[in-house]
């Protein structure tokens, strides 16, 4: 298993994408990515994203963002090492456990749902939606989640229907647990409401200035969870600073 890392881990951000590591100014984004450009063997950049495999793979080719050492992507539905995509067995074995490829029976279950329509782009163990919060009808979650699945709405846009206790903080914790990380050598960064299992897991947690309302009421009174000023990456920064982990050990 030639993806564990090397030696004791001293640091790992786990992070989500849009809105968070992807956001922000360019001059945060300098500063930010510019610490993970450098040599690290001991500090680990973990993405976790809604988003697919491919689209990362574009990010790090095409948009300057720095590779990450590990990907859960596909709202906590894959998780692999980068940048060969190696899926890590331990965690996609129970993923795949928890899911036994149901996607023809939500499809079914949801078709005639006002206000949904499915993604274009589909991956890992999901069934992805956009949708109107003005039409959508509460019944709607309800229905996934009596046929044994999880729901998760964010943004006022997404709806993504997910293995039963599957998640980005449940599959990162999984994830950290084979990896032999401490979860108190970490930090987790988001910014919308499919980024609450992240502070659900009570690792320490920053969630930034331009995070939707819904999160942060959610997060009110957590006293794991900073909540930055500033937007994206210089939110990160902040916590960061405010966490005793900026400038990170190899800066």
């Amino acid at each position: 298993m030639g993806w564990k890392p090397e030696g004791e881990v001293r640091f790992a951000l786990c992070t989500d994408l849009d809105g968070t590591f992807l956001g922000g100014s360019d001059e945060g984004k300098a500063q930010l990515y510019g610490a993970w450009r450098r040599p690290r063997a001991q500090e680990l950049l973990i993405f976790v994203t809604g988003r697919d495999l491919d689209f990362v793979e574009h990010l790090c080719r095409h948009e300057g963002v720095p590779a990450p050492d590990f990907v859960i992507g596909d709202v906590g539905t894959s998780v692999v090492a980068w940048p060969g995509r190696e899926p890590i067995a331990e965690v996609e074995e129970w993923i795949d456990a928890c899911w036994q490829s149901p996607e023809a029976r939500i499809r079914a279950l949801l078709e005639e749902e006002p206000g949904l329509r499915l993604q274009d782009v589909q991956g890992g163990r999901r069934v992805s939606y956009l949708y109107d919060p003005e039409v959508l009808r509460p019944e709607a979650a309800s229905k996934a989640r009596e046929a044994g699945f999880d729901v998760t709405l964010s943004a006022d846009i997404f709806f993504d229907v997910l293995p039963k206790g599957v998640a980005k903080g449940s599959s990162l914790k999984r994830l950290l647990a084979t990896l032999e990380i401490p979860e108190d050598a970490c930090v987790v960064s988001g910014d919308t409401l499919n980024d609450l299992s992240l502070f659900e897991t009570g690792i320490a947690g920053i969630a930034v200035g331009n995070a939707e309302p819904k999160l942060v009421e959610r997060i009110q009174g957590w006293s794991h969870v900073y909540h930055a000023q500033a937007p994206g990456t210089e939110g990160i920064i902040e916590g960061l600073s405010r966490l005793g982990h900026w400038p990170l050990p190899s800066l």
